[in-house]
């Protein structure tokens, strides 16, 4: 007797951690029960010809901005841009207004989120030296993503910036912490070289050992706090270089926009907007990310998405905010470094999905395997198409990337067997529920 599915997806190049294969998919209860050929009957069948069908992307940092500064983004309008661009899960930062660094603050974004988000999330509790003690209680909550440290300040007023604070929130608790690595000293004696309406200068002045200081300090202070972290947004590769030598502890993240964005063209082309902390570098900063990234050192790549309204970043330079959205072109844009060559797909694939799974230790997410959550970004590795105002769905209404001609597009999310996006159209509701993280599934 044949089974009967909730979802069945058909004859698409499946991407197992065997390898790819033409197979179909069942799904039942929102998890998948079945891989294999002539599976049976379903109650929605999705035909899969001609595209690959990929674990769901994860994107493990993002600024949805709510609450408090809706008029950038929100929960919702930001979810929408991700599962758009193919992202099944999120994890959200805590520089809100206010931040979110107590329970209470967690709880709120959680009860906020749901079914209001249309990709499933979690969130980060900000790190401060008020609340360095009740951390360890803190990243236990279900729905958390763990603790961020901002070693030098960004948007909003979350900052941890001398070596006994580190510290002290380096010794409360046990997840894995994520760190904003530049140094807060080195840039404040520096603000001089800040030029009046030349946002090339924010390079000079947020410079490579500013990065490299602070990724030195919080390396040091994890050790002997027997701490492990993740440094997120790397942009230099001297860094990649010596988190190479203290992967035991360490591990980081790249982004698509360091990856694809070079000083020498985006000041000159973009002005503030190619602003954001840390900064856009130069070509040979980028190629030499590439040539790190080759070497399997990044473990995941995230959006950094921090979205600033048109009004907001068209301010003379360095009055203009830093942060540029990427949550939707995360997707495209990889796919499109690996039309051309520069990524395998299966390296695509441990950036955004596998890779978050052993970092962060989720629950169910991460490969398409039995019993794991239905999570898939189904994607036309074929497809050309221009980045176009009219597909961009963050509330910010912009982006680096438009006008850009890419090679790659998801053109499908499924969040735990529910198609939220298919060709460019959301479903009729938002399903987003939390990411269950082994370090919080039993409390």
């Amino acid at each position: 007797m044949s089974e009967t599915f909730d979802l069945i997806l058909k004859n698409g190049t499946v991407h197992t951690p065997g390898g790819a294969d033409n197979a179909d998919i069942g799904v039942r209860a929102g998890k998948i029960v079945a891989i294999g050929t002539s599976l049976g009957d379903a109650g929605e069948v999705i035909d899969c010809s001609g595209l690959d069908v990929l674990p769901g992307c994860i994107d493990s940092q993002v600024h949805f901005r709510e609450p408090g500064l809706e008029h950038k983004e929100d929960l919702e309008s930001g979810s929408r841009a991700a599962v758009l661009g193919g992202i099944t899960a999120v994890f959200e930062m805590p520089n809100t207004n206010p931040n979110t660094d107590s329970a209470e603050r967690v709880r709120e974004k959680l009860d906020r989120a749901h079914h209001r988000m249309w990709c499933d999330h979690a969130f980060y509790v900000g790190a401060t030296a008020d609340n360095a003690e009740a951390l360890k209680e803190l990243e236990r909550i279900p729905g958390t993503a763990g603790v961020k440290i901002f070693m030098g300040a960004s948007t909003g007023s979350l900052l941890v910036d001398d070596d006994d604070a580190l510290s002290r929130v380096l010794a409360s608790g046990t997840r894995r912490v994520a760190i904003h690595a530049e140094d807060e000293a080195r840039m404040n004696a520096r603000k001089d070289l800040r030029v009046e309406g030349d946002s090339s200068s924010h390079p000079i002045w947020r410079d490579d050992e500013s990065a490299m200081i602070a990724t030195k300090r919080i390396i040091g202070l994890a050790r002997k706090a027997r701490r492990r972290i993740h440094i997120l947004h790397v942009t230099t590769p001297a860094e990649l270089a010596y988190i190479a030598g203290h992967k035991d502890i360490a591990t980081c993240e790249v982004t698509p926009q360091h990856l694809t964005l070079a000083a020498e063209d985006a000041y000159p082309r973009l002005g503030s907007y190619a602003q954001m902390n840390p900064p856009i570098r130069s070509a040979a900063h980028r190629d030499g990310l590439w040539h790190w990234l080759a070497q399997g050192v990044p473990d995941v790549l995230g959006s950094d998405h921090a979205p600033h309204t048109i009004e907001e970043k068209a301010k003379p330079y360095p009055a203009s905010p830093s942060g540029m959205p990427g949550v939707q072109t995360l997707v495209p844009l990889l796919l499109n470094h690996v039309a051309e060559g520069r990524l395998s797909l299966r390296r695509f694939i441990e950036l955004t999905s596998s890779g978050p799974q052993r970092v962060f230790g989720l629950v169910g997410k991460g490969r398409i395997a039995l019993g794991y959550d239905a999570d898939f970004t189904v994607v036309d590795l074929k497809k050309r198409w221009t980045v176009g105002s009219e597909w961009l769905a963050s509330r910010c209404n912009w982006s680096p990337f438009e006008g850009m001609d890419l090679t790659g597009k998801a053109v499908g999310t499924i969040v735990r067997g529910h198609r939220v996006m298919w060709e460019d159209t959301l479903a009729n509701e938002a399903v987003g529920e939390p990411v269950r993280f082994e370090a919080t599934e039993f409390y």
